[in-house]
């Protein structure tokens, strides 16, 4: 990366500073780029779902690795409900999504509650394992709710093997039209379902898998007590890389967590932060971090920007990072701070190999959150921010009521956030598709067919706040 006309600003950018200058390009096609990161996390697109409770649960991480991406599950959560979680997301195929189910003797009460939990819109009714109907949203309008689902149910639903390719499926769906199929094993039982999006998407990404062929999940750690024990349970739970998180990621204790958790040789990846400087990032990777997270204050739930003064506009952050880890054979992830997929290819030219996500993936369909509906009538699930009152109170629930009392003195983020699902592109996986098309874009027109081509290859400019304005698209006219 080199800034146009060869000279760094003498201030510091965020992503709204800076723009990317078309290059001569033999790239022909976008599909021709390869998203694929090589910093050993295994993802083949740049994205990361953050450690946030209100972003990635157990649905997230099956959706996020399945296509191709990696979902870091908190450092909140217990370890028997984390070895659970990765059991359930290990457990799940490739290609076939996963379905909620219902049986004869659950409510319309029950299909509406569950059906929305996934983006296909729909509810799949067994007996003994079997499918034998489909419930929709659709279905569900207008009815008693006590009714039983049998009343609303459709027993005529399109039927695939569960080794069918996604092409195979795919034409099915259209020549039924029809949005989804049920994949059904070579007993008849439910396998799985599939869409036609799914089945497209199916093409286009690989999903991010461990040794044995089975989704990856990452764990994420805190910095207190016996760091190594904790990590050890986690990898041998099946966490597939470790992610040693903290607002403040350069100070002692997380070197010192760092060595312990380095110490146990759990040969998977480890991954700290967070950090902002280039000694920070070497003390990080001296200590035995593969991968350093970047970024203070950047993301929409923090506060640590204004009720500290403390942080660094992401852009200039990631690339003084980067540049650093790079002279030590480690990488970096971008950890907040982005809203549009500019601002992905922004990181990933900046030298980031993977970019990580919360807010914007907290609403969709896929987080773990509850779906709501505003006054407007506008679906949308709750975030907020891993330090905030909301976020430190379920943490200390378990201490008595001083201390309790003691640590809510002390946070900073925001404890609820309404994040709107978009009408146009409500699922996680709406997103994803969003933003590669939107970096993979980018690199046709930087020249690069890889990420490390786009970094090497990007010509960053810096742009005034109408240059940034002249950009955004005006779909109203004006």
């Amino acid at each position: 990366m080199r800034f146009l006309g060869n000279s760094a600003p003498p201030y510091e950018l965020t992503y709204d500073d800076v723009f990317l200058m078309p290059s001569r390009t033999r790239v022909e096609s976008r599909s021709d780029v390869d998203l694929s990161t090589g910093d050993g996390s295994g993802t083949s697109v740049p994205l990361i779902a953050s450690n946030m409770t209100a972003v990635s649960g157990k649905r997230m991480a099956e959706t996020m690795a399945r296509r191709g991406g990696l979902a870091v599950l908190p450092q909140d959560l217990p370890l028997e409900a984390f070895t659970e979680a990765v059991e359930y997301v290990k457990s799940r195929p490739l290609v076939a999504e996963t379905p909620v189910t219902l049986s004869r003797s659950d409510s319309v009460a029950d299909a509406v509650v569950l059906i929305p939990k996934r983006s296909h819109g729909a509810a799949v009714l067994i007996e003994d394992g079997h499918p034998v109907g489909i419930v929709t949203a659709e279905d569900c309008q207008g009815v008693d709710r006590f009714s039983r689902v049998t009343a609303v149910a459709t027993d005529l639903f399109p039927t695939a093997a569960a080794d069918a390719t996604p092409r195979a499926v795919f034409d099915l769906l259209t020549a039924a039209h029809a949005e989804l199929a049920v994949l059904v094993d070579g007993a008849g039982c439910l396998a799985g379902v599939l869409t036609r999006s799914g089945a497209v998407r199916a093409g286009i990404y690989r999903p991010t898998v461990d040794a044995a062929g089975q989704l990856r999940v990452a764990a994420a750690i805190g910095i207190n007590g016996d760091v190594g024990a904790k990590a050890a349970a986690l990898v041998h739970a099946g966490a597939d890389l470790l992610v040693i998180d903290t607002a403040h990621g350069h100070q002692e204790k997380m070197l010192d967590a760092i060595r312990a958790v380095r110490a146990r040789e759990l040969q998977v990846p480890i991954v700290a932060g967070n950090v902002v400087s280039a000694e920070g990032t070497r003390d990080l990777v001296a200590a035995g971090a593969d991968i350093v997270k970047v970024g203070v204050g950047p993301g929409a739930m923090c506060t640590t920007r204004m009720m500290t003064g403390v942080g660094r506009p992401q852009f200039s952050a990631v690339a003084e990072c980067a540049a650093a880890a790079a002279e030590l054979g480690a990488h970096v992830w971008a950890d907040g701070g982005v809203r549009h997929p500019r601002d992905v290819a922004l990181a990933l030219a900046a030298g980031a190999s993977n970019v990580m996500v919360g807010s914007w993936f907290a609403g969709t369909y896929e987080s773990p959150g509850d779906l709501h509906v505003n006054r407007d009538g506008a679906a949308y699930k709750e975030s907020f921010g891993m330090a905030s009152k909301r976020a430190v109170a379920a943490r200390t629930g378990h201490h008595d009521a001083f201390d309790r009392a003691l640590k809510g003195q002390f946070e900073e983020g925001i404890s609820t956030s309404q994040m709107l699902l978009d009408p146009a592109r409500p699922s996680v996986e709406d997103l994803i598709d969003h933003i590669c098309a939107g970096v993979r874009s980018t690199c046709s027109y930087v020249g690069a067919h890889t990420l490390a081509q786009l970094h090497e290859r990007a010509v960053v400019g810096i742009q005034s706040a109408a240059g940034f304005a002249e950009g955004r698209p005006l779909p109203t006219g004006w």
